[in-house]
């Protein structure tokens, strides 16, 4: 039984249905400590879990702007009360000032000169409500103040944005049918059997081994990674769904941007020209657990000091928040390949995956196109599973976007896939639910078949 576990059912019990973040409220549990007491309440019958997007509001660096700096409509009811004209106002206040300060009534113009036409008192209320706007708006993403909200929107000071969020419901299993997890310890001394490697360990050593065979080096990198490697070096927009906390797991403080500032240049340069946006360091500095091994073929790229081809691989844990179920996990292991070469063609790709496949012991394998952010073409690797006459999918690929990987190593084609670890091991051990691997069940280490 995880820690919470009663304490959320009860709370359910009452309220019958609540999101995860009113139940970290109401119960003072961490957010992370309810996803695994609801998930293994949900998979013991006592809740049911759904997931709901919603509509939030975000404020801009425009608005933001304002806050620190003023409004350009006060500053201009300010120089109508100093006697100042047309002329003496800056080209932000003739620009954007003038026309919200006539609209909202603040001003009128007499003969080249500006009026003030409502009292100090009632703008400078007016300028506290936008404010008060501003600060609920950042820190909820919603505000009961509709007016204001709605001027914000129409001069983009504020932009919509999907959030999502996850749901328990009391499916009415009595509290009472749950039992109390117990534990004998009085339990007579025995030789203990001789230890084994851990399937995924072994695993991942025979890829790694495969992946040597083939000429690769191996890449390293820290679970901990900046949202620049992770997100902005891939070319992932910084509004993309995948950075919602929804999806990504954050940590506090912020990562540095690389020491080279021409190569934060060149990321910027093609986020602007290719997204249409303006790119923030801000962002980039955020921190999160990495949410695929493909930061560290950034990181990679970008060290090349020449353009000499190279073939990179990496086998890591990689983090996505998720709600965990029979195929799902929020922490999870993926092979990560890349091969920079100016001559690579796709057909190369092609011929490398079914290589690696083939030395797994998967013999029918085909690909079939696909989509993903950062590669272009893309596709997803299947392999036939004779024994349930099926094809699995167990990976993507493609060739990195040339907003990739020129930015970091004026490099174009480069030869890049993200594969599963645990997928294909699932099939050779005939296994159904994904979570099996981290139960800790000695039975289930002493029964999996040799030969991994």
């Amino acid at each position: 039984m995880y820690k919470g576990e009663r304490e959320i059912l009860e709370l359910l019990a009452k309220k019958k249905i609540l999101d995860f973040d009113d139940i970290s409220k109401e119960t003072g549990l961490h957010l992370d400590t309810v996803r695994r007491a609801v998930e293994s309440l949900k998979g013991n019958g006592f809740v049911d879990v759904k997931r709901e997007e919603y509509s939030i509001s975000e404020v801009t660096k425009e608005l933001e702007n304002y806050v620190k700096k003023g409004f350009p409509e006060f500053s201009v009811f300010r120089k109508a009360g100093e006697g100042k004209g047309i002329s003496d106002l800056s080209e932000t206040e003739k620009r954007i000032g003038l026309v919200w300060a006539k609209k909202k009534g603040f001003v009128s113009i007499e003969k080249g000169k500006l009026v003030q036409m409502k009292k100090a008192a009632d703008v400078e209320k007016e300028k506290e409500l936008m404010i008060e706007t501003y600060r609920q708006i950042k820190t909820t993403g919603k505000t009961k103040n509709k007016v204001v909200l709605d001027k914000f929107f129409q001069r983009h000071l504020v932009q919509r944005k999907t959030a999502k969020k996850s749901i328990a419901g009391y499916t009415g299993k009595p509290v009472s049918s749950m039992k109390e997890e117990k534990f004998n310890v009085n339990i007579e001394g025995s030789d203990a059997p001789l230890g084994k490697k851990h399937p995924l360990t072994k695993m991942s050593d025979r890829i790694k081994k495969i992946m040597a065979e083939l000429g690769f080096e191996e890449m390293e990198g820290s679970v901990v990674e900046s949202s620049f490697w992770n997100f902005d070096a891939l070319f992932q927009p910084q509004d993309h769904p995948a950075r919602e906390l929804a999806d990504t797991f954050y940590l506090e403080g912020k990562s540095k941007l690389p020491e080279d500032k021409k190569l934060v240049e060149r990321v910027r340069e093609a986020h602007e020209r290719g997204w249409k946006y303006k790119w923030s360091e801000k962002e980039a500095e955020k921190t999160v657990l990495r949410t695929h091994t493909t930061c560290l073929s950034a990181r990679y790229l970008a060290d090349m000091k020449d353009k000499k081809p190279k073939k990179y691989f990496a086998v890591g844990r990689v983090f996505r928040n998720e709600a965990t179920d029979y195929s799902h996990l929020a922490e999870f292991n993926q092979v990560e390949g890349i091969i920079a070469w100016e001559g690579a063609t796709f057909r190369n790709l092609l011929g490398v995956l079914k290589e690696i496949y083939k030395k797994l012991g998967f013999e029918k394998i085909r690909f079939r196109p696909s989509y993903f952010p950062y590669t272009e073409p893309s596709l997803e690797v299947e392999v036939y599973f004779e024994e349930k006459k099926q094809w699995l999918e167990l990976g993507g690929a493609g060739i990195f976007r040339p907003e990739v990987s020129i930015p970091l190593a004026g490099i174009y084609p480069v030869l890049a896939w993200g594969l599963s670890l645990e997928r294909p091991l699932m099939i050779l051990l005939d296994m159904k639910d994904i979570r099996d691997f981290y139960k800790n069940d000695l039975n289930f280490l002493k029964s999996a078949r040799p030969g991994i």
